[in-house]
């Protein structure tokens, strides 16, 4: 009986270097080629040790790191299909504990559960922010009906947008200007930011609950805001406040 032939892991030269194709040659055949090195590759890396690499990225960052970000983090080439069964195995080790591994629009992180919130905020008692209606309805508008322009949310709000308020939610990394309306005057078009869908614990805005539970939530949340914010809106709206439709 022959001696079994010992099989060895391809070299940086065999993946890097590959024979020119032939001309009229199918190619199919090299992408095929190319995907069997980099499954090959993955075959070679030590999942446990990779597994420990994103656990310790993942909780010594505080902010989400995307898959281009945790592929930085191997010596070999990887396809997003493995990378994120790494992180299924990591949040499966977590499964028990009182932090989790979610996805939010600009990657992966670890945070707390929800449900032990209140009790790490006695650790450092804040007051959370405070949002007027009108600052709550227009984001809705925004979040909603993107891109829209101040003209648009004044429309369906029935009264007028203090700069105040499009400031405020500016400031607080919920929209952004992404350019402007092909009218007379150019308005400015809004939009939700990544840090908006962040803060919601949203993927993709697609995940954004349904009209009526939002009006919902923003009735239950509503308070005042500062005094200087509170009295800017009301020189501005002159008209009673409608409910964001």
């Amino acid at each position: 009986m022959s001696e079994p032939v010992e099989q060895s892991l391809p070299s940086e030269q065999n993946i890097a270097v590959r024979p020119e194709p032939v001309e009229g040659a199918d190619v199919h055949a090299s992408t095929g080629s190319a995907r069997t090195d980099v499954i090959e590759v993955e075959h070679a890396v030590d999942g446990a040790q990779l597994l420990r690499i994103f656990e310790a990225a993942l909780l010594t960052t505080q902010e989400p790191l995307s898959v281009t970000q945790l592929k930085r983090l191997s010596e070999t080439p990887l396809e997003t299909r493995f990378i994120e069964e790494v992180l299924q195995k990591l949040a499966d080790k977590y499964a028990d504990s009182g932090i989790e591994l979610n996805r939010v629009a600009s990657g992966w992180r670890f945070r707390a559960r929800p449900e032990l919130q209140l009790h790490l905020d006695r650790l450092e008692p804040q007051k959370p922010p405070r949002y007027s209606r009108a600052v709550l309805e227009t984001l809705a508008i925004i979040a909603y009906r993107q891109p829209v322009t101040r003209g648009d949310i004044e429309d369906i709000r029935g009264v007028a947008v203090s700069s105040q308020v499009l400031k405020t939610l500016e400031a607080r990394g919920w929209i952004e200007s992404i350019g402007t309306r092909d009218t007379p005057g150019k308005p400015a078009l809004y939009a939700t930011t990544p840090q908006f869908m962040d803060d919601l614990n949203l993927r993709t805005l697609q995940e954004l609950p349904a009209l009526e539970e939002m009006g919902t939530l923003l009735e239950a949340g509503i308070v005042e805001e500062p005094a200087a914010i509170e009295a800017e809106v009301a020189s501005t709206e002159s008209a009673p406040e409608a409910s964001a439709s």
